[in-house]
């Protein structure tokens, strides 16, 4: 008998490939899935799937606040790029973890310990009950917080440039610049330092010197050696060098 499963992540690529994923093990049905905490709360109270796969880090309520909400706890997966919560939640034996971009060998690791659990006796789920507590309120003191824009000096000026309108930062003559509205602006941080300061969701790094807002890729297109090229919605059709050793990731990231 297949694994109900019910999904939930803010991200809708990120949702979409983790469903193909599934399908493509033949081992899971997916009895629902969404973007929004609230609707996945209510779901979750009206049916209780085999296993919920769950983001951690997602606007308004994280995955363990949904959690907490929940009087009956199901066998729960989390997705997430944030391995930091690993060591804290994850060793309980009714819990696993995928970091993010999920690597179908560890998700069909994932199912077959979801099977050889599903009989879960009473203490274990106790157990799992205080653990979601104790990290739920953990986060709440640590959510990390993003930027959402930028300065640029100009003289004695600043300048702020909207993080949204940003489609790439490059480095250049040892300096590193934001590309925003078909110009450039110096930032004053290097690609290293903005990989660590904004939202991993959305800038991603392709290249040693290249930090790009995946919002902003219109195509992607294999090159000589293993690399890519990606092609921005700019009004410029900029193309931007993916480096062998990220291209893997930026796919997963996009499909």
């Amino acid at each position: 008998m297949k694994l109900r499963a019910y999904l939930v992540d803010d991200e809708p690529l990120a949702l979409r490939r983790l469903k193909r994923l599934l399908d493509q093990t033949c081992r899971v049905e997916v009895i629902g899935a969404t973007t929004d905490p609230e609707e996945a709360i209510a779901a979750l109270k009206s049916v209780t799937p085999d296993v919920c796969f769950l983001d951690i880090q997602m606007p308004g309520l994280n995955g363990f606040e949904i959690l907490e909400s929940l009087s009956i706890q199901p066998v729960v997966v989390f997705t997430t790029a944030f391995d930091q919560y690993a060591l804290k939640a994850f060793s309980v034996n009714s819990v696993d973890y995928l970091l993010k971009p999920i690597d179908p060998e560890q998700l069909d690791r994932a199912l077959t310990k979801i099977e050889n659990l599903r009989r879960l006796d009473v203490p274990a789920k106790q157990n799992l009950r205080e653990l979601i507590s104790d990290i739920a309120n953990s986060l709440r003191e640590t959510r990390p917080e993003y930027p959402g824009r930028i300065a640029s000096r100009l003289g004695d000026r600043l300048w702020f440039i909207d993080l949204p309108r940003v489609t790439h930062f490059y480095a250049e003559d040892k300096l590193t610049y934001a590309a925003a509205d078909g110009k450039s602006y110096c930032v004053d941080h290097t690609i290293s330092e903005l990989e660590k300061k904004l939202d991993p969701k959305k800038f991603v790094r392709i290249h040693r010197g290249t930090l790009v807002n995946l919002d902003w890729i219109k195509e992607i297109s294999s090159l000589p050696g293993g690399g890519l090229n990606a092609r921005l919605k700019d009004g410029k059709d900029t193309d931007l060098t993916v480096s062998r050793d990220r291209a893997r990731d930026l796919k997963n990231r996009l499909t």
